[in-house]
């Protein structure tokens, strides 16, 4: 699914009402009976809703649909229509005409004071005030606006993005001076601003309505976000060949494990093995062979000459891709070992835990990543390498400028874990649940991606699909575990019937 800006929007917008023969009011209407359907869905007509409109389209959408209520049957309602400066949309002017023009709608147009009406828990609100467009920080009375509907502790229903969020970017401005949604009702595409943490206070649940937009010009638009389901996943995945042997499937290494840490290793292999490799390898410290050979028995243990620590990353045999990290510690001999690898190794690799802190502590190893490796960070270790970050949003943006600069994948992990090409484009995984933050659940996603590299895919779209596979079989797991209860271990176990259901429905 893309995810468009603004401006984008607009266009679609246009290129809908040109193609479809419909004029620009006919849309909003369209748009406005989506919202009051879901609204009808979710309360009685004897709720009491109170609608904040603004002077623009967004204002012309809440206008829309308090009309479209008010013949529903919803009569405890109130609309109040803030044209405080004398100019508003022609769609908002039209939508006013036509509301003013029903008897019995209680509608306040507010020129200059705004006596507040009262609001409780018990009230619905809708916000249509601003839409995606607007780019604030609000001013003077609006913000008095937004503080007086986030202090009634109402239902907060918000159309397109809370009052006061942009649809993109939103760096310098504070989320105190935003409506803060219970729910928010956006059209047809998700807004890149839904996927940053900060503004979840901000956008609370959302839900997309479909209006119809033009298809064509859908498909036609470039985007640099996109969200990933199985949709996209499905025609990716590859058919097993009946005559296949192991080799066909090809060889993983993992550099992983330490002493005390070979659940790591562990949790990476099996993820891998789970999730289709042929051939998996662990070369982990001595101390660690008998719980990998004991719990993972199909991997091949090489063993370091250190008892403790890995201090060894030669290459013994021919891999089709190696991942380091799992569990591997930060001694200056591990990394020492690595960066003897990174001086030498060419093809792309997966770097992820202790692999990326050995290279937050000698921080010109990033120069030596090969070309198109994927590295795995969460945002503590992405922080240890690329600096100190406040906000997703910001992460997001140097993640960018890092994959660009280094042209390397970046799996930046989280609710929406992202996947930063090399190119600067972004894919969001739209699978997974809350359970998965647990100990391991990392170490697994990298035995993924390392599985779907060692059969052939590239890295970049490896990185993707791993990352969506992971967060279903996480769903899966958690079905029958709880989200509470799910282990990494249970992850992985999954990985195999996660890639069974997404190519049985092929």
């Amino acid at each position: 699914m893309k995810i468009f800006s603004s401006d984008q929007i607009r266009e679609i917008d246009k290129a809908t009402i040109e193609a479809q023969g419909i004029s620009s009011l006919e849309l909003m209407e369209r748009a406005a009976s989506a919202v009051s359907c879901e609204i009808v869905s979710r309360f009685n007509p004897n709720q009491r809703i109170v609608v904040f409109a603004g002077p623009g389209n967004n204002g012309g959408d809440g206008l829309a649909v308090a009309r479209q209520l008010f013949e529903q049957g919803y009569r405890k309602l109130e609309v109040f229509l803030f044209n405080v400066t004398g100019k508003i949309s022609p769609d908002c002017a039209a939508e006013r005409e036509r509301l003013k023009s029903i008897e019995g709608i209680d509608f306040t147009e507010i020129t200059r004071d705004f006596q507040p009406p009262y609001l409780s828990e018990k009230e619905v609100v809708v916000d249509a005030l601003f839409g995606s467009g607007f780019h604030g920080p609000l001013q003077k009375g609006f913000l008095t606006l937004v503080k007086f509907i986030n202090d009634s502790n109402a239902y907060i229903i918000s159309i397109d993005v809370p009052s006061g969020l942009s649809g993109e970017w939103n760096d310098g401005v504070s989320r105190r001076d935003m409506v803060r949604a219970k729910l928010t009702l956006t059209f047809q595409f998700p807004r890149l601003a839904f996927f940053f943490e900060e503004n979840q206070e901000v956008v609370g649940d959302w839900k997309l309505l479909d209006i119809d937009l033009d298809e064509a010009t859908i498909k036609e638009t470039p985007v640099e976000y996109k969200v990933v389901d199985d949709r996209n996943v499905r025609p990716l995945l590859k058919r097993r060949n009946e005559f296949s042997g192991k080799r066909d499937f090809g060889s993983a290494l993992f550099f992983a494990g330490s002493y005390g840490m070979a659940g790591s290793a562990i949790l990476a292999s099996k993820g891998c093995l789970r999730s289709g490799a042929g051939l998996v390898t662990v070369h982990s410290a001595k101390m660690t062979m008998i719980p990998v050979q004991t719990r993972v028995p199909e991997a091949i243990f090489e063993p370091d000459r250190n008892d403790i620590y890995v201090t060894d990353m030669s290459l013994h045999h021919t891999h089709q891709v190696v991942a380091i990290g799992p569990g591997l510690g930060t001694d200056d001999r591990t990394i020492d070992a690595l960066e003897t690898f990174l001086k030498t190794h060419k093809q792309p690799i997966i770097v992820d835990a202790d692999g990326l802190n050995c290279i937050a502590k000698r921080p010109h190893l990033l120069s030596l990543l090969p070309s198109h490796s994927v590295i795995t960070p969460h945002i503590r270790e992405f922080d240890r390498l690329f600096g100190e970050h406040l906000t997703s949003e910001e992460r997001l943006k140097k993640a960018i400028d890092m994959a660009k600069y280094y042209t390397i994948n970046i799996v930046l992990k989280g609710h929406y874990t992202s996947t930063v090409r090399a190119t600067g484009r972004v894919f969001f995984n739209s699978s997974g649940n809350s359970g998965m933050a647990t100990a391991g659940s990392g170490d697994v996603l990298t035995g993924v991606i390392a599985a779907l590299m060692a059969q052939g895919y590239k890295s970049d779209q490896a990185a993707c699909i791993g990352v969506y596979v992971h967060g279903l079989a996480g769903d899966m797991a958690a079905e029958k575990w709880g989200q509470a209860g799910l282990l990494a271990s249970e992850i992985a176990d999954y990985c195999g019937i996660a890639l069974k259901t997404l190519t049985s429905k092929k």
